[in-house]
């Protein structure tokens, strides 16, 4: 099978792919952009409709106990572990359309076009749509994945949809899954018997319009450490006191997050790539007033690396930061609730197979770091050899604004059926 037949297979697929991107993109309207609420309407009716997709194509559809979809092509050899193909389908409140959802809707067109060339996989090829990626629903993302390998945090059952106020284990059994069996807390798929993890992901930062290229090789993804409700707890007073009797929340809550991102500065000088956002930064409304000096102050934290090691560096200052700050201005900062997600290493025969299939479709063999952390992140930290394939995407993403050109996921789409061609078919 010659890369120029993949490639033109993988092509064909474009109107289905259009319609698909359509019709989640239809499920999802929330002008003046999309959401598809994790466990709700919204990432249910996509996930239907992806299904049913599946089916009409010749694949056989399944539910595990996180309520995940597997879409399955069956293999030759049962005993052969399975090639993974995955991302997600539900949004942040009012973002785009192509953040998780594209890897999706790649992953099925890939399969289509390597069906119509007669090829047929030994081991089984599945693409995952996995739930709730993002972490706005339940203040932890990549849920779908944690479910599948057993990397729940203790407690994430018990935690609250932002939405409809069920929790995470009671969303689960009405999406049809089984939080019992959740909380035994052993992997409902064993990592040592899959064979790979291979997701298409829109990029989420502007390298891959600056390099004026379609698509990357990930190398990795960070990880991330993440504080939803970081309290600091001075003194109400009189905005006529002095600056030494204060105990001002709030001023220490912008000398701490000015700190942070000294800290991030010196990070990236020695070379070592970090970010730090702050994406709630507020006194509290029933409380704050022009005439008082604020004595409590919330924000959030999603502190990432792409090291283990860095962050537990990194988690060691932010914690030294908090103490020195508080010292100084006598407060309390309570860092709360914290969550976390391990670095994702590609791996290097993935990569490589990957790059040698762009080069040969015509492609630019460009290796890029991803900014944003994924599902791909917890099968590289459960020993899943795992690959990603970034595209090019304007205008960032989780905001209306998303703007992935569908000549760009073709193009995704045609180097994962070359490498699912010479990995994992033959002529059936």
């Amino acid at each position: 099978m010659t890369p120029d037949q993949v490639a033109a297979a993988a092509a064909a697929q474009r109107p289905l792919v259009q319609r698909l991107l359509d019709g989640v993109a239809e499920i999802g309207a929330d002008p003046p952009g999309i959401t598809r609420d994790a466990f709700g309407p919204g990432e249910n009716r996509a996930m239907a409709l992806l299904a049913e997709t599946a089916r009409n194509l010749g694949l056989e559809c399944s539910t595990d106990a996180g309520a995940n979809l597997s879409m399955r092509w069956p293999g030759t050899d049962p005993a052969a572990p399975p090639l993974l193909i995955g991302s997600h389908l539900d949004s942040v409140v009012q973002g785009g359309n192509f953040d998780g959802a594209a890897g999706v809707i790649g992953g099925l067109a890939a399969i289509a076009a390597l069906r119509t060339l007669g090829l047929r996989p030994r081991a089984d090829v599945e693409v995952l749509a996995l739930r709730c990626e993002e972490a706005v629903w339940f203040g932890l993302g990549l849920v779908g994945s944690r479910c599948l390998l057993a990397r729940l945090p203790p407690g994430a059952l018990e935690l609250r949809h932002a939405r409809s106020g069920l929790t995470l284990g009671e969303s689960i059994a009405a999406c049809g899954g089984d939080p019992a069996r959740l909380a035994q807390g052993t992997p409902l798929r064993d990592p040592h018997r899959l064979g790979a993890y291979l997701e298409l992901h829109i990029e989420q930062a502007p390298q891959l319009l600056e390099a004026d290229v379609p698509l990357a090789v990930c190398l990795a993804n960070p990880g991330n450490i993440r504080h939803p409700r970081i309290r600091i707890r001075g003194e109400d007073a009189h905005t006529g006191l002095p600056r030494r009797f204060r105990r001002d929340a709030a001023l220490a809550g912008a000398e701490f997050a000015l700190a942070l991102e000294r800290l991030w500065r010196e990070e990236e000088e020695a070379g070592r790539p970090m970010a730090v956002t702050i994406g709630r930064f507020h006194t509290l409304p029933d409380r704050h007033a022009m005439t008082v000096v604020p004595g409590q102050f919330e924000m959030s934290l999603d502190l990432r690396a792409y090291d283990a090691a860095h962050l537990t560096v990194l988690e060691a200052r932010l914690h030294a930061i908090a103490a020195d700050i508080a010292a100084s201005r006598g407060v309390a900062i309570e860092l709360g609730e914290r969550s976390a997600a391990a670095p994702g290493r590609m791996d290097p025969k993935i990569m490589a197979g990957l790059a040698d299939a762009m080069e040969r479709l015509g492609l630019p063999p460009v290796r890029l770091n991803s900014p944003g952390s994924h599902d791909a992140n917890n099968f590289a930290a459960a020993g899943v050899p795992t690959g990603m394939l970034l595209i090019r995407n304007e205008n960032g993403s989780h905001n209306p604004q998303e703007a992935m050109e569908t000549a760009d996921l073709m193009a995704a789409i045609s180097v994962l059926s070359l490498w699912l061609a010479e990995r994992a078919c033959a002529p059936a």
